[in-house]
């Protein structure tokens, strides 16, 4: 099969999911002989820009007509069997919809957030929980300035999502959703059902898993409100106040937080706040680790890091909200805490902590679960479905206008 991957990389001063998700597929269909070819932007490269060049981004942020072009150009010259969409913001735009449209090329696209019905895709406003705009329009999110805390940065986000809703709806064949839970929240606000499949990342197998006890608890990601990471220095206080639970927290990541971070570990011998980590040191510091920490006060779409420690035979301590609810069996791969409650994300580090034997089979549990639902083999197989679903639909699509453009030349003789 012949694909074409479009996707706007993040910038990588604060590494993304999404880039790794997009890495990781395109490995994967290029290991089992397909032929994968990358239109990209880079948010990196907008540093490089000229002043005017800046002052233009928020200008293409709904519509790129330089991009439709040149992705046009690249289609019919290609002829791909189908586009694989993913992040289009800041700097493709959902023009490249309408080269697909252009070239008579099948389109998919992976949501990996909330941007299709909340400007800033995280259905979170000042730390909780919001869902103003899904299923009316963004001038909620622009009134609120919900992307930066900025109502500005938000206008161009809200104009997109309003002028391009029919395109994306319309153009393309069918929609990735991350995780159930998203699928949920994007059919209520009026998506179309039989577009969204839910179709859960992969996560390639880690070569190392966990084979003692651990070591340490491990924070594995942006350090931002939304992650919980201010929820997650309460819950590590609050334990500290009572002994704390014979391991220490690593830290790795970095993000707008970083600064307070780094001030509230300085002085800790129960806190390691290591920066950021490559693939290799992230597998090797989930391997060490009696869980993962994942805390977040948004509603994640999926939770990358909750898989990855569970292809490393590691149990999750999660936010019960979002898709960790589909991720994480509560008392069987990991443990589910009251979402946004310091005292309950405690309660539950304390539980995984001291109960050893348990600690083990929980992670056991995790791993059989990485293998029949998050491995490169199931990851592949609905990646392929997921196309030739659309290829089909493009194609009866087609045989319907011609044969409805044959029942017109025989009326009209």
């Amino acid at each position: 099969m012949h694909v074409l991957v479009a996707h706007n990389r993040y910038a990588s001063a604060q590494p993304s999911g999404e880039n790794k998700v997009v890495d990781q597929e395109v490995a994967l269909l290029r290991g089992a002989g397909h032929r994968v070819g990358v239109f990209e932007r880079r948010s990196d490269d907008i540093a490089a820009r000229s002043l005017p060049g800046k002052v233009a981004v928020p200008l293409l942020v709904p519509w790129n007509p330089a991009v439709r072009r040149e992705f046009t150009a690249r289609l019919r010259a290609e002829r791909p069997d189908v586009v694989h969409v993913h992040n289009v913001f800041p700097l493709l735009s959902p023009a490249v919809l309408a080269a697909c449209a252009d070239a008579g090329v099948p389109a998919v696209a992976t949501l990996h957030n909330y941007t299709q019905v909340c400007p800033p895709g995280t259905l979170q406003r000042d730390g909780v929980p919001c869902t103003e705009c899904v299923g009316s329009g963004p001038l909620p999110a622009v009134r609120h300035g919900c992307y930066r805390g900025s109502r500005l940065a938000t206008v161009p986000l809200a104009v997109s999502m309003s002028v391009n809703r029919r395109r994306w709806w319309s153009g393309v064949e069918r929609f990735f959703c991350i995780s159930a839970a998203q699928r949920d929240v994007l059919v209520g606000a009026g998506m179309p059902a039989e577009r969204l499949s839910v179709k859960h990342n992969f996560v390639p197998e880690p070569g190392v898993v966990r084979t003692g006890p651990g070591e340490h608890l491990l924070f594995l990601g942006r350090l931002a409100e939304a992650k919980g990471v201010r929820l997650l220095m309460a819950a590590w206080d609050e334990l500290a106040a009572g002994g704390g639970v014979g391991v220490p927290l690593v830290i790795a990541g970095a993000g707008p937080l970083e600064g307070e971070v780094t001030a509230w570990a300085a002085g800790r011998d129960d806190v390691r706040r290591v920066g950021l980590y490559d693939t290799a040191r992230c597998r090797e510091a989930l391997a060490r680790s009696v869980a993962v920490v994942a805390p977040s006060t948004w509603l994640e779409a999926f939770g990358l890091v909750v898989v990855e420690a569970m292809a490393a035979g590691v149990p999750a301590v999660a936010a019960g909200h979002g898709a960790f609810t589909e991720l994480v069996e509560d008392g069987v791969t990991g443990l589910l805490h009251r979402p946004g409650e310091a005292s309950s994300l405690a309660a539950c580090l304390r539980r995984i902590t001291a109960e050893a034997s348990r600690n083990r089979e929980m992670g056991r549990a995790a791993r059989r679960r990485y293998e029949r639902g998050f491995s490169p083999d199931v990851g592949l197989e609905r990646l392929l479905e997921g196309y030739r679903t659309a290829i089909a639909g493009r194609s009866a699509l087609a045989r319907g206008g011609h044969a409805r453009a044959g029942r017109g030349d025989g009326n009209s003789t």
